[in-house]
This record gives C-alpha cells, sequence and structure tokens, in this order.
C-alpha cells in the first residue's frame, strides 16, 4: 500500500506505522534482556543488539517517532530530562564558554552554574526575552561553544526569537541547543528555526502521564561533532530509561496531538478568563495578544501556545498560597505536560535569588473540561477579600 504524506499526528498514533510481521502485532514490543545472544562465531546474532545499556530495541520506536516529530535526524533517549542536559555540557572542554538564559527552568539552571563552575566552563547569562541581551552574553568572550535556549521559558513565559538566536549561533560559530519541552513538537519545531539539538524533559508532555522520568535529544545532523560525543557520553555512562519506561512513553506519543492540543486550548481559555479576574494582577502567557512575547510566539508556534501558565494573584505570598490551598479539582503538585491540571507556588520551592513574584502561580494545564477548571480557579480566586 501507498501512503499520502501522512501528518504527524497520524504517524505518532499508528506508532509509526508500527506492525510486527512476525507476529502480526500493531503495539511495539517490550525486551526486557539486558544482554543479547552471539553465534558460534561470537559474532551478534543482531548487530543492533549487544547489551542494553544504548541498544535496547525497545528505545527505537519513541526515539524514531521523536526524531520525526522534531524534524530532526536522530534522537537518543535518557534516563530524565536532567541526563539530556547533562550529557550536552559533557561535551564542553575546560574554558569554553556557555551562554544560559538568566530565567529558566531552576533544575537545570542551578545544575549548569555548580557544574561549569567546577569544572572551569565559563558562563554568561542573559534575559531570554531580549535577542540584545543575548548578544551581548558573547562579549569578552574570544568563542562562545554553546547557546541554551529555553521558550517559552518556566515558569516566567518569556519567548525567545529562535530564528535571531540561531542567526547569532552560527555567526559565533556556536552549537544552539533549545528546550522544546513547553511547546512541544506539537507547536514548535526549533529546528527548523535554526537549532542544531533540541532537548526534551520527556516526563513531561512527551509521556503525558506522569509515570515515566525520560530525557530526550534530537539532532539536526547525525554527522555533528557534538552528536557523537553525546552518544559516546550516553553509551559510556549508562544513563538511559529501562525498556518498560522507553515502552511507557512510546505509548504517550501515540496521543501526543489530542493530549497538548486539547490543554492548549484549554489553557488560551483559562489565560482569557484570568487576564479579566479582578483578583489576578497579572497573567504571563504567550497566547494572550497584549503578552510581550505574542508576536515571536506567532512566528514559531503553530496551532497553539502550550500547556503553561503563571498568573500572579492580587496581594503576596500569602494570598497565592490561599488560592492554590482553596482549590478542588486541580492538583498542588511539581511538573507539567500531564493529563492532570497542577499548580505550583514557585517562589516556594526556588530559592530567593531566582526573584521569582511572592504572588506567582504556576498553572500547567491537563485534558480536564475546561469549565471545571475554570470553576475551580474561579472559585479559589473568589476567596480573596479584594
Amino acid at each position: 500500500m501507498s501512503y499520502k504524506k501522512l501528518h504527524p499526528a497520524t504517524r505518532t498514533a499508528k506508532a509509526d506505522d508500527f506492525l510486527d510481521t512476525a507476529t502480526g502485532a500493531i503495539v511495539p514490543g517490550i525486551h526486557p534482556s539486558t544482554t543479547f545472544a552471539r553465534d558460534d562465531r561470537y559474532h551478534p546474532i543482531n548487530s543492533a543488539n549487544v547489551y542494553t545499556r544504548d541498544c535496547n530495541p525497545t528505545y527505537l520506536p519513541a526515539e524514531r517517532m521523536i526524531a520525526e516529530l522534531e524534524g530532526g535526524e536522530e534522537c537518543a533517549l535518557f534516563a530524565s530530562g536532567m541526563a539530556a542536559v547533562a550529557a550536552v555540557f559533557y561535551t564542553l572542554p575546560i574554558n569554553a564558554h556557555a551562554v544560559i538564559p538568566g530565567s529558566m527552568y531552576w533544575g537545570v539552571l542551578s545544575w549548569v552554574r555548580a557544574y561549569c563552575e567546577r569544572v572551569g566552563v565559563q558562563l554568561s547569562e542573559y534575559d531570554p526575552a531580549d535577542i540584545d541581551s543575548l548578544e551581548g552574553a558573547f562579549q569578552g568572550h574570544a568563542k562562545t561553544d554553546l547557546i541554551w535556549v529555553e521558550t517559552p521559558s518556566n515558569p516566567l513565559m518569556s519567548v525567545t526569537d529562535l530564528a535571531a538566536a540561531a542567526a547569532l549561533a552560527d555567526r559565533e560559530g556556536a552549537l544552539m541547543v533549545v528546550d522544546n519541552t513547553a511547546a512541544t513538537p506539537v507547536f514548535t519545531q526549533p529546528i527548523e528555526h535554526g537549532a542544531h539539538i533540541v532537548m526534551h524533559s520527556a516526563t513531561k508532555s512527551l509521556n503525558g502521564h506522569s509515570d515515566v522520568l525520560a530525557g530526550a535529544l534530537v539532532t539536526a545532523d547525525a554527522n555533528l561533532n557534538a552528536w557523537q560525543v553525546i552518544k559516546q557520553e550516553r553509551h559510556g555512562a549508562g544513563a538511559l530509561p529501562g525498556s518498560f519506561e522507553a515502552w511507557l512513553l512510546q505509548r504517550g506519543l501515540r496521543t501526543l496531538f489530542l493530549r497538548v492540543e486539547r490543554a492548549a486550548k484549554t489553557t488560551q481559555y483559562l489565560a482569557e478568563k484570568l487576564n479579566e479576574h479582578r483578583a489576578v494582577s497579572r497573567v504571563r502567557y504567550p497566547g494572550l495578544a497584549h503578552d510581550p512575547g505574542h508576536q515571536i510566539a506567532r512566528k514559531q508556534m503553530h496551532g497553539g501556545f502550550g500547556s503553561l501558565l503563571s498568573f500572579e494573584v492580587v496581594g503576596g505570598k500569602s494570598e497565592a498560597l490561599a488560592v492554590a490551598g482553596a482549590l478542588e479539582v486541580i492538583v498542588s503538585a511539581t511538573s507539567l505536560g500531564g493529563v492532570e491540571t497542577l499548580i505550583e507556588h514557585r517562589h516556594s520551592v526556588e530559592p530567593a535569588e531566582t526573584q521569582l513574584p511572592e504572588n506567582l502561580l504556576r498553572l500547567a494545564v491537563g485534558i480536564e473540561e475546561a469549565e471545571d477548571l475554570w470553576w475551580d480557579l474561579n472559585r479559589a480566586l473568589s476567596t480573596l477579600d479584594t
């Protein structure tokens, strides 16, 4: 049968057109074996499978699907998003210069700062909403080796112009890596805009069910020197998911478009409703026309603006905590991209140096009925004496 060029939503739903010709199974299988047999000449029976560190066949469906979604040549799975981040920074030599956003997911920011200081990598930070700030971060350095971009940023929802950042990376001869966790490949493909490598915390939207810890890197060019080093690091260090986690990830990917598109539609609705509420002083979401990053987001996000938003309640820390504590449908927990909606007071979990507003709440929207979520938010916000 000859297919027309299928939409990515169709390809993921079909597990990249998977069919086990030996059994007729339409669902990829799990291979829990940690090692694989050799023949009487001690040659691997299947040269692709020798030992489960980075060559278990269970990894392949998810890696192939994620690479296709991002428009990349290869994908490599990792045991977590942070393991994927670390693999990128392990490629940097001593005295290398890396540029990162000063406002981004705290787990990455704190680890990168500590690691670079420990190994002698020079680090500069920039405002993710200001491309001039990114260019200024190169000053005083003869060469920049790595530019890290996270857009929209977590939790302040700043938007970075990917094409402009890629142009600067090319000018500097730097590797550009984009954390696409919040946007997802459903709405943004950073490689189209010039990124060399894309990173995902696959724990989030790619899996989408809050039951898998995994990370992924996708390269635009499989021959990229940094990519070869990353794969060597993964092979040697062995920071990979188990076969069951990889299987759950590919299963979650099959409903990616349904989940992400619905969640983004609901997030847009909630952002607009929150923006009109008298107990809310600010909503941070690039889908709102007045948001500072809206115009850039419209250029590089297609079909939606993601399922993550932040809003600031009228008042301070106590008011924000009171709202979170009054919710009944929405759960207070750390994560995003799952089928359930979560809320978090980030000021309580990040150190004071991040200078997050005390009244800011981060909302990670799931797939529940939008009106139920609004009922919950409106009721909790209405308890404030404004």
